[in-house]
């Protein structure tokens, strides 16, 4: 016996009808009325008269039943629900941007595309190590790798800006699956005539009397090094903040400072500047790298298999 067809309810014809009317040039010319905060600059942004603007935000929230901005005198402003529809139009985007990305690259024979998110730290010590291994079997693949800060690389997975992302252990993973992945050391950098510049090793509480160049302030490294000052009751002399190591090791010889950056990191960056690393005795100095992804079953077969590669490049240096 056949079976009936199951009757539509309202709610999936609202949703059916939503997907036909809400097309992407309106969403684009929504999201430009956010970030310009008038409806005049934002037609003028994307040249289309700013009456059939209007007339397309109108039917946007005819078509959502809702109430997008509130109209003032000197612009509009966002509802709570334009502010939600904010979020999902410019995560839309986004994923309308990569597709094309792909599909160009697929059309040029890449078999595959691998997002990540990656600290500085990771970056620069390990993965121009852990990645030839990869494309020398995997030569059409490609990678776009983006450098953030250990949370910004959390939050961006989680919201699926990538597939796999490396950050510091320190940092709140908020539910994502991570695997252990490399480890480093913290030092100090200084001088050869700095007055430090002789001991083997040093605690970062005898650091703090001299003038130090740090990193960004997002960085997990420049707030693991606020916290520890903080919990002896000391303050950083910060007489610089750099985006980078190499940055920290150029204001070091220039005589800016002393830096705090990964033993890799001074290894790589440090030839020829006359500088030298001091152990840190301090236990967060030894520090932990690891992967994040959001559901490794979830992954394409290409980012499981990038994945799969920088989890065993850990055990071959371990």
């Amino acid at each position: 016996m056949q079976k009936k067809a199951r009757p539509e309810r309202p709610s999936d014809l609202k949703r059916i009808d939503l997907a036909k009317r809400i097309d992407l040039t309106t969403l684009q010319l929504f999201i430009a009325i956010c970030e310009d905060g008038s409806l005049t600059r934002a037609s003028q942004r994307a040249a289309i008269a700013p009456s059939a603007v209007s007339r397309r935000m109108h039917d946007l929230e005819r078509a959502l039943q809702v109430t997008l901005f509130a109209r003032h005198a000197n612009g509009m402003t966002l509802t709570p629900a334009g502010q939600s529809l904010l979020h999902h139009a410019r995560a839309m985007l986004l994923n309308v941007e990569k597709l094309a990305v792909e599909m160009t690259e697929h059309s040029r024979g890449a078999r595959g595309h691998v997002r990540m998110l990656a600290n500085l730290s990771s970056i620069i010590e390990f993965l121009p190590d852990d990645l030839p291994g990869f494309f020398r079997s995997h030569q059409l693949v490609c990678l776009d790798l983006q450098e953030h800060s250990s949370a910004e690389v959390v939050r961006g997975v989680e919201e699926g800006l990538a597939d796999i992302g490396i950050c510091s252990a320190d940092v709140s993973r908020r539910g994502l699956e991570s695997y252990a992945y490399r480890k480093d050391q913290l030092v100090i950098v200084v001088r050869l005539d700095h007055p430090l510049s002789r001991a083997r090793k040093v605690a970062f509480s005898d650091t703090l009397d001299y003038d130090h160049v740090g990193l960004v302030a997002e960085s997990s490294i420049y707030l693991r090094s606020q916290y520890s000052a903080q919990q002896i009751g000391k303050s950083i002399r910060l007489r610089v903040h750099v985006p980078g190591f190499d940055a920290v090791c150029r204001m070091v010889q220039a005589g800016m400072g002393i830096g705090l950056i990964p033993d890799r990191a001074f290894d790589v960056l440090s030839r020829g500047m006359d500088l030298c690393a001091i152990k840190l005795a301090d236990h967060w100095a030894d520090r932990e790298l690891v992967i994040v992804t959001r559901n490794s079953a979830g992954l394409s077969t290409t980012s499981q298999m990038m994945l799969d590669h920088l989890r065993s490049s850990r055990s071959s240096f371990a």
